[in-house]
Order: structure tokens, then C-alpha cells, then sequence
């Protein structure tokens, strides 16, 4: 292992625990997300947010112009754009990556409730049975 090598990873490490020691945050629930329950959102599996209506269309709209450009790409290039796209995506809504880190099958889970046909076609564009399937990363 080179000392770049060694020396990135330290930094990398030493930036992730100054913002986790710098949060403050009293919320309970993570940016980009409504409390479970209020029924104003797309309900994932338990214990993780429910991600809000417009978060989750706004996935799919991320989604639906690039699905071509993934099957011109072939399925390794493809699924790279992907993780690009939903990693776009959970920055775009302030913390949504905290929910696919605990839970990858929430890009499925929110594409099946707001845009199954999105969703079908990304799938067959990517070659995979899960979206979550797709997904490094996280």
C-alpha cells in the first residue's frame, strides 16, 4: 500500500469522524424525508424514513432520460451512470444517502411505489434483477 494511499484514507476517515463530531442536528428524522406515519410519503421497509413524495418523483424523473443512454453504454457503464444518477439524487435531497446506506432497496422500494415502469425499464437497460443490485457504495 503506497503512503498517498495511506494518507488518503486517513484523511478521508479523519474528515467523516469531524462532521459526524461537528452534527448537532436535534431532527429525528433524515433531510429529505417525512416522519413515518404521516402518510405524505413513499413508505420503505421498517425502521428506515419514509422518503417524501417529492423526493421519490424526483428520482424517478433523474431516472427516466437516462435509461437509454445506460443501454447505449452497456450494462458496466451503465451501472456506474446509475450510481452517479441516485448519488446525484440523495445529495440533491440533504441526507437521503443515510437511508440507502442502512438500505440499499430503498431506490427499489421508492421506484416500485411512484414509477414501476421507470423502474422495469432501468432494469433491463442494467441487466439486474434489484436496483439495489446496482448500487456500489452506499
Amino acid at each position: 500500500m503506497t503512503l498517498r494511499r495511506i494518507t488518503g484514507g486517513a484523511l478521508l476517515a479523519a474528515g467523516l469522524l469531524f462532521a459526524t463530531a461537528c452534527n448537532n442536528s436535534t431532527e429525528t428524522t433524515v433531510p429529505g424525508t417525512t416522519p413515518t406515519g404521516d402518510g405524505s410519503g413513499v413508505v420503505t421497509s421498517e425502521g428506515a424514513p419514509t422518503i417524501s413524495t417529492e423526493a421519490a418523483q424526483q428520482l424517478c424523473d433523474m431516472i427516466r432520460p437516462e435509461i437509454a443512454t445506460w443501454r447505449d453504454q452497456g450494462v458496466a457503464l451503465g451501472k456506474v451512470a446509475f450510481n452517479g444518477t441516485v448519488q446525484n439524487w440523495a445529495a440533491r435531497n440533504n441526507g437521503i444517502n443515510a437511508a440507502i446506506v442502512r438500505d440499499k432497496e430503498v431506490v427499489d422500494q421508492v421506484t416500485t411505489a411512484q414509477c414501476p415502469d421507470v423502474r422495469q425499464d432501468a432494469l433491463q437497460a442494467l441487466q439486474i434483477d434489484e436496483l439495489a443490485d446496482g448500487l456500489v457504495g452506499f
